[in-house]
């Protein structure tokens, strides 16, 4: 499994943002420098991560984007999944009937917890604990 680049850009923008004193503004120009994110495919990710309620953005002279809520409350899995959907590592996980084995298959509970783990660690990893 490997997340798409959009997702990895997405990370890198929430990233810096929660990194920004007092939740300050930072024009996409910016973040886009900082990161090393082409500024067409940021605003696409921008868009996204706005209408997921992870960023807010303002247009003008004093405009930019910032974090919608405080770092400690935005998760690495709420940012992959805004952009990628929900993780999945295996579609019979979620679907038994996806596989030709079924449930007896001898490894959907390994791909079923393995994914639970990783579902967990994600969500369990605040922005705040990141930038810090």
């Amino acid at each position: 499994m490997q997340i798409t680049r959009q997702a990895d850009y997405a990370v890198r923008a929430v990233l810096y943002l929660a990194g920004l004193n007092n939740g300050r503004r930072a024009p996409t120009s910016e973040i886009a420098r900082e990161q090393k994110i082409p500024p067409s495919f940021l605003a696409k990710i921008v868009s996204q991560l706005s209408v997921a309620g992870v960023v807010q953005t303002s247009r003008g002279a004093r405009g930019g984007v910032s974090l919608a809520r405080p770092s400690e409350e935005i998760s690495l899995l709420e940012v992959i999944e805004a952009i990628d959907g929900p993780i999945m590592l295996n579609e019979c996980v979620h679907d038994p009937k996806a596989c030709v084995f079924g449930e007896n298959c001898p490894v959907q509970s390994i791909w079923r917890d393995a994914q639970a783990q990783l579902v967990r660690r994600l969500e369990d990893t605040n922005f705040a604990s990141l930038a810090n």
